[in-house]
C-alpha cells in the first residue's frame, strides 16, 4: 500500500485503511444518512413534502422589479402572500418578488399602485405546477431505478453493485437535507442538479470496482489508483462547481447559484461514500464474503 502511495503523482490523505475495521470505516458515512434522512423525516412532517417545493413545482408568479425601496418595504406593499424578496446583485435596486398566487393581474396592479416599475413577470398554475412534480419525482426516480439495473448487470454480485446503489443514493439525500438547512427549495434547476449527480456518483464508484475487481494487484494497490484518478476528478469539479456559484451569485444569474451549490454538497458527500462506504463494502466483498 505504501508502494501505491508512493506513485501517485499528488499527495492523497494519509488514510491506511489496514488500522481501520470495516465497522469504524462505514460508520462515518452511515451516520451522516442517518441525520440527512432525519433532516428529512422531520421537515416532511411538518410541512408534507420532504425539500421544499419552488413555483416550478408549486405554481405562483415571478416578478421583477425596479424600486429602491427595502425588502420589508416591498413585502409590505402587496396585500398578496409574498413568499419572498430576493435582491438581484447585478442590478442596483431591483428584485425578484416571488408570489404564491398566480393571479397576474392583481400583482401588477399592485405593483402599479405602489409605484413600482417590472421588466417581466413569469406565472404557473398550480395544476401545472403539480404535474411538473411528478414528472421530475419520476424523472429521478426512473434514472436512479435505471442506474441500478446497469450497475447489477455490470458486476452480477450483490455487494459490489449494492455499494455503488448505497453511495449514489446517500450522494442524493444528503444535499436534499441540505437544501433543506439552507433553504433552497427544489426547482427544475435542482432536480437537474440532482440527476447529475446520480452521474457523478456512478462514474466515481464504478471507477473503483472496475480497478479492484477486473484489474491486477492488490485490494490497497487497486484502491490508491482509482482513487489516483477519481479524486482529482472530484475536487477539480467541486473547485469548478465552487467558482460557478460564486460568479453566478455575483452577478445575480438565476438558478446558476442553486445548481452550483447543491453539485458542491453532492461531490463532497460522494468523496465520502465512494471512499469509506464502498471501499468498506468492497474489502468486505473481497476478504470476508468470498471466503466464506
Amino acid at each position: 500500500m505504501a508502494e501505491a502511495r508512493a506513485r501517485l503523482p499528488f499527495d492523497l490523505p494519509e488514510v491506511d485503511y489496514e488500522q481501520y475495521t470495516n465497522r469504524q470505516l462505514v460508520a462515518i458515512p452511515l451516520v451522516v444518512l442517518a441525520l440527512a434522512l432525519a433532516v428529512i423525516a422531520v421537515y416532511y412532517v411538518l410541512n408534507g413534502v420532504p425539500v421544499g417545493l419552488g413555483i416550478a413545482f408549486t405554481g405562483g408568479t415571478e416578478i421583477q422589479l425596479t424600486t429602491a425601496d427595502s425588502p420589508d418595504a416591498v413585502r409590505s406593499s402587496f396585500d398578496l402572500d409574498v413568499a419572498s424578496v430576493q435582491p438581484i446583485s447585478s442590478q442596483q435596486d431591483a428584485y425578484i418578488v416571488t408570489f404564491q398566487s398566480s393571479d397576474t393581474d392583481a400583482i401588477t396592479s399592485q405593483a402599479r399602485a405602489a409605484g413600482y416599475e417590472w421588466e417581466s413577470v413569469q406565472s404557473r398554475s398550480p395544476s401545472f405546477g403539480s404535474t411538473a412534480q411528478r414528472q421530475a419525482l419520476l424523472g429521478i426516480a426512473i434514472a436512479f431505478a435505471g442506474m441500478s439495473v446497469l450497475v447489477f448487470v455490470l458486476f452480477r454480485t450483490f455487494v459490489p453493485s449494492i455499494a455503488v446503489v448505497a453511495s449514489a443514493f446517500s450522494d442524493l439525500v444528503i444535499p436534499m437535507a441540505l437544501m433543506n438547512v439552507f433553504g433552497i427549495e427544489l426547482s427544475l434547476g435542482t432536480v437537474a442538479a440532482l440527476l447529475m449527480l446520480i452521474g457523478y456518483s456512478v462514474d466515481s464508484d464504478l471507477l473503483l470496482n472496475n480497478h479492484v475487481l477486473r484489474r491486477r494487484g492488490s485490494f490497497y494497490e487497486s484502491t490508491y489508483r482509482a482513487m489516483r484518478t477519481g479524486v482529482t476528478m472530484t475536487l477539480t469539479s467541486i473547485s469548478a462547481m465552487t467558482v460557478m456559484t460564486i460568479v453566478s451569485f455575483l452577478f445575480g444569474i438565476p438558478l446558476l447559484p442553486e445548481v452550483g451549490i447543491i453539485l458542491v454538497f453532492g461531490l463532497t458527500a460522494d468523496l465520502m461514500n465512494t471512499y469509506l462506504m464502498n471501499v468498506t463494502l468492497l474489502r468486505y466483498y473481497k476478504f470476508e464474503a468470498i471466503d466464506r
